[in-house]
């Protein structure tokens, strides 16, 4: 496993593309509210383009809240040291279809090492509330697994600012999962196999059966 940090935005779009992240492994399994199996095999194809989504003004919110979430975990929880760098990419030579982006990585008291993970919601609706309620939404969690994958680390923690606007009266909730290695170990293998399955279509240039997902 190694990482680097690339000097500019647009050198860590490109050192992406070659590669499944974390936000597109979801789509891998159905469990993406947002693109489909085939779709992303569209995109590893070339046959389509990733939609540009950062002038979205909750993925803006979302990448500028990022540095203050991280500060604050930083402060409510001075028992793991936290590191950051922009623009940083991990890759895994046991999976060459992979690469993560995180949003920190930490080391506990035990010396072990973790991935921080930070995600910010504006909750609409009930059904939005109640993904959240007893876990993680099942994208996100892909996202996770993906990531412990990728570092082979022993932990992750997501940070989870959940947003609320009731005629203007904002209220936020803040959430953290604690996600040990060894109790999602046939997680990460249920979903890497999944992954090699997918990459070899894409290596193949042959279109994979789609996956609808569960409703």
């Amino acid at each position: 496993m190694k990482w680097k940090a690339y000097g500019s935005r647009a050198e860590w779009l490109q050192g992406r593309k070659n590669r499944i992240g974390g936000s597109d492994a979801a789509a891998v399994v159905g469990a993406s509210p947002y693109m489909t199996n085939e779709q992303l095999w569209e995109i590893k194809t070339g046959r389509r383009q990733q939609n540009d989504i950062s002038d979205n003004p909750l993925v803006r919110y979302g990448t500028e809240a990022e540095e203050h979430l991280r500060e604050l975990f930083r402060l409510d929880f001075p028992e793991y040291e936290v590191f950051y760098q922009e623009n940083n990419l991990w890759t895994n030579d046991r999976f060459l279809f992979a690469h993560a982006s995180l949003d920190g990585w930490l080391k506990d008291g035990q010396g072990r090492n973790g991935i921080l993970e930070i995600k910010t919601a504006t909750i609409t609706s009930a059904v939005q509330r109640a993904k959240w309620k007893d876990g993680i939404p099942q994208n996100y969690y892909c996202q996770v697994l993906w990531y412990l994958m990728v570092t082979e680390f022993d932990f992750a923690v997501l940070k989870a600012q959940l947003k609320y606007d009731f005629s203007g009266d904002v209220y936020l909730q803040t959430k953290h999962y604690f996600i040990e290695r060894s109790e999602v170990d046939e997680d990460i293998e249920f979903l890497r196999q999944a992954a090699e399955k997918f990459w070899s279509y894409v290596q193949q240039d042959k279109r994979p059966p789609l996956i609808l997902p569960e409703i």
